[in-house]
């Protein structure tokens, strides 16, 4: 059965919940100095997801399903000029998500194909996104469907 991408709906809420966990706890593992995990990380995932959901003309959620589950989601929303980033109006892909049982199914790039198009539609003229240094796989995906890197973000310690 092929993979579905739709918007996301209330009911969906407890999947966001669960892969934004998943995915804030995967940037965890990667560098627990930056990234954090709140203890109530599925439920806060839960409550920002279906909020934004509910602004449809400055945000986007879309979830992925496969043979009826809900196997992936991306997140996504208008951005206004940004001095301090020297970003122009824009559209910043925030999360992408794919349950590891679904990924290698095309998954991640249909969601990714699908967030540009609806920032598109909001009127973006770009989508700018980032991924943590260490997430190699995401950025290759990227890079394939047409991102090119722009910044690094680099993190230091507050020294003792």
């Amino acid at each position: 059965m092929p993979v579905t991408i739709r918007p996301a709906k209330d009911s969906d809420a407890p999947a966001l919940g669960r892969m934004g966990a998943a995915l804030a706890r995967q940037h965890h593992g990667f560098d627990s100095r930056r990234f954090m995990v709140p203890d109530d990380v599925e439920s806060g995932y839960r409550w920002w997801l279906g909020k934004e959901a509910r602004r449809p003309q400055e945000a986007v959620v879309l979830v992925a399903e496969l043979d009826g589950e809900v196997v992936g989601y991306c997140y996504g929303r208008m951005e206004g000029v940004d001095w301090n980033m020297l970003l122009d109006k824009h559209g910043a892909l925030h999360d992408i998500w794919v349950e590891e049982a679904a990924r290698g199914t095309g998954t991640g790039r249909l969601l990714a194909e699908a967030m540009v198009r609806r920032l598109t539609e909001l009127g973006a003229p770009r989508v700018v996104l980032s991924t943590a240094a260490k997430n190699e796989a995401a950025q290759r995906l990227f890079t394939r469907l047409g991102w090119r890197p722009t910044m690094v973000e680099m993190t230091r310690e507050a020294p003792p």
